[in-house]
């Protein structure tokens, strides 16, 4: 349970139940990220389970869609918390993530904005803010950084995905072998089973897309789609990969070749 504004919150994840776009509000269909196919006038995404998983190519707009829902949560689209801050990007912000966030409404039950917006990418922005954060109130720092890349991000998804609220994974196997992936799902079931936490990932790993009970939704340019596993495009590639590795390298580089 966690209080908000003198109230016990005892509901159940998923707390965003659904996003959706305001045409009253895109004044530019040809300025990004309204130009994107992803962004039909309708666009609608529900939140049905407690962790939901978009797939897809690079380049289709799964950044994009959870710098969005980071922005209704209240977190900076580098990352952090609500309240953090750890880039100043408030141009690029205003040119890009900021529009969309000013044309996407959301519906709650209730509106939670404890949580976690993790994307691989500023990490090291993160967690370097967070040490000097601490330091300047007299505390000792986490220090992140003085792990390996992976164990890192281990022990950071351990110290502060686990309170209720909102968690926002943007690639979060990015410096996690196999081994450590499996150590993610286990977090995620140990977030699942609390059922205080809400989780929305993007991800390009088949291990963590074949997490259960989750949502998989496959984002293309012709929008989402719900999607099982074996359907998705890195399923497919990397059992091709496992039934053949040499065929299937030789494949690949004669076709990079020509």
């Amino acid at each position: 349970m966690s209080r908000r504004s003198g109230r016990t919150i005892n509901l159940p994840a998923p707390y965003l139940k659904r996003i959706w776009l305001d045409p009253l509000q895109v004044h530019d269909r040809e300025v990004y990220p309204f130009c994107l196919p992803i962004f039909p006038d309708d666009f609608e995404l529900n939140f049905e389970a407690a962790v939901t998983i978009i797939v897809g190519e690079n380049g289709t707009g799964k950044s994009t869609i959870l710098e969005g829902i980071a922005a209704l949560a209240g977190y900076d689209d580098a990352g952090g918390g609500k309240g953090y801050m750890p880039v100043d990007h408030s141009e690029a912000r205003e040119k890009m993530g900021g529009q969309l966030s000013k044309a996407l409404r959301a519906s709650w039950l209730p509106k939670i904005t404890n949580g976690w917006f993790f994307r691989a990418e500023s990490f090291f922005s993160v967690a370097r803010y967070l040490d000097k954060a601490a330091r300047d109130a007299g505390q000792v720092g986490p220090d992140f950084l003085s792990h390996s890349h992976g164990e890192g991000f281990l022990r950071f998804f351990e110290e502060r995905c686990q309170r209720q609220g909102i968690f926002i994974f943007d690639e979060p196997e990015s410096a996690l072998s196999p081994a450590r992936q499996i150590e993610f799902l286990k977090l995620l079931r140990r977030m699942e089973e609390s059922r205080i936490c809400q989780v929305i990932m993007a991800t390009h790993s088949p291990l963590l897309m074949a997490y259960p009970n989750a949502s998989l939704l496959r984002l293309t340019r012709a929008g989402l789609e719900p999607v099982r596993l074996r359907e998705t495009d890195h399923f497919k590639v990397m059992r091709e990969f496992c039934d053949d590795p040499d065929g299937f390298i030789d494949a690949a580089l004669d076709q990079q070749g020509r």
